[in-house]
């Protein structure tokens, strides 16, 4: 399209060199502000210990959250080093777009199949033996990506979606078991979500720069031979150190799965919580796929997509840093996360509407920042309303509408007008805005009048 709109005309490297500059600066600020508010602020206790305040970090706590976030990063870069080169590899290979597209179905689609069984897999036979398996599958994805065969690749695709299915169910479930089973005060898994959140935005920018590196160096597989190293520093570390965890290990897989099914559809709570996280979490893989077209439409230049990611990951950790001073000052996470769903709602309507380089790469880091905010406060109330014996399952369940709308999205996408796309995008967050206050709703049902900062405190029954 003519590119004759004077924001885009000199658009190029020295801008998104600033806003990273910028974003720097706004991070540290932003930390720089909560850790005044938090010395100043004079915080009620609403629990009714009356203690007063928030509860003493212990040392047992501090190495337990230590070990966790050691092994959980590990593992997330060993995701973040592949994702930037698995097309690239695909191509090395000679494949063409179509059949490219095809093998990225193949992981959706894996993980949409497998997801149904590996969660209830996982809470009978215990959330560390899942995690071992999730270090041995995805390490194997990794090696054969050394074959350039079609038939070896599309067995890593499927590997990778089983992996996918693990990683991002059995490890949060392993922590959260753990820290209800030893009695760690509920305020700090909320900081353990902000952390793992912030430092998943570090460990991306970082594996970026280690993977352009192991690619000039060992060529287009050095990136997943990096995190086959990590998966094994990982599956060392687990083995070593984690202690084993379980749902309801006494029933077998298949009544484990119905018993999910009817907690979700009996507990309206669980319920709402799944259709707002397939919502959000649907439109941002659909995302994924869409920025880099709908900033390249709109360019004068090349598109800087090193640059752009890390200014992402940094909007990213603002958002978790956000999260973690409205936790500190005991804003309830069923108050605030409507809202980001309704700000990531407006951010991804903009690309359908506006044709400008510049707000639309605003509207990302806005959306963005809503992503920080909603990884650790869905994490949150994952915690809080999901029971630990069906924990895995539930949460796999949870993924297979998104996977579902990601296939069928990928499948169509090149023949869909992209402005559809990011509208419908924008639905999904609106609907889950409207799901959320749904949740909001159950919240206060049970919490007396006049009393909402007591809703920080709410468990689910």
């Amino acid at each position: 399209m003519a590119h004759d709109s004077p924001d885009v005309a000199g658009q190029g490297k020295v801008m998104i060199v600033s806003c990273f500059a910028l974003l720097c600066l706004a991070l540290g600020a932003f930390r720089a502000y909560a850790a005044r508010t938090k010395r100043g602020a004079v915080v009620i206790d609403v629990s009714g210990g009356g203690g007063g305040g928030r509860p003493e970090r212990s040392a047992t706590f501090v190495a337990f959250e230590r070990m966790y976030l050691f092994v959980y990063l590990t593992v997330m870069a060993s995701d973040w080093l592949q994702g930037p080169y698995v097309y690239e590899l695909y191509r090395f290979y000679g494949f063409d777009q179509k059949a490219i597209a095809f093998l990225f179905v193949i992981g959706f689609g894996s993980s949409m199949v497998f997801g149904t069984f590996i969660g209830s897999i996982a809470d009978k036979y215990g959330r560390k033996a899942s995690c071992q398996l999730f270090c041995v599958l995805y390490a194997l994805g990794c090696l054969v990506k050394h074959s350039s065969s079609l038939a070896w690749l599309l067995v890593g695709r499927l590997l990778g979606g089983i992996s996918t299915s693990i990683l991002f169910s059995s490890f949060e479930s392993w922590m959260v078991k753990q820290h209800h089973s030893r009695g760690f005060p509920s305020d700090h898994l909320s900081m353990t979500f902000s952390k793992s959140t912030t430092g998943n935005g570090i460990v991306a920018i970082a594996a970026g720069i280690v993977a352009n590196t192991a690619h000039d160096f060992f060529g287009p597989v050095g990136p997943f031979d990096v995190a086959a190293v990590l998966l094994t520093v990982a599956l060392v570390v687990i083995s070593s150190t984690w202690d084993e965890n379980y749902g309801d290990a006494s029933v077998d897989v298949n009544r484990a799965f119905q018993s999910a099914i009817g907690r979700i559809r009996n507990d309206g709570k669980i319920l709402v919580l799944g259709t707002a996280q397939s919502l959000f979490e649907a439109s941002m893989y659909v995302f994924v796929f869409l920025w880099t077209p709908a900033l390249g439409e709109t360019s004068a230049g090349p598109i800087e997509h090193g640059w752009i990611f890390a200014c992402f990951m940094l909007c990213t950790m603002i958002g978790s840093q956000v999260f973690g001073h409205l936790v500190s000052l005991r804003v309830p996470v069923e108050d605030f996360l409507p809202q980001v769903f309704g700000v990531a709602s407006i951010a991804l309507a903009i690309p359908a509407v506006v044709p400008s380089f510049t707000l639309r790469l605003l509207s990302f880091f806005v959306f963005e920042v809503c992503c920080g905010l909603y990884w650790p406060g869905m994490g949150t109330l994952r915690g809080r309303y999901i029971p630990d014996d069906i924990r895995s399952t539930v949460m796999n369940l949870f993924r297979l509408p998104l996977n579902f709308i990601v296939v069928v999205t990928l499948l169509y996408l090149e023949r869909m007008d992209k402005r559809a796309v990011w509208l419908m995008c924008a639905c999904m967050q609106a609907a889950g805005a409207i799901t959320q206050t749904r949740l909001k709703a159950f919240l206060y049902a049970k919490v007396p009048a006049g009393d909402s900062s007591a809703a920080v405190d709410a468990d689910a029954d």
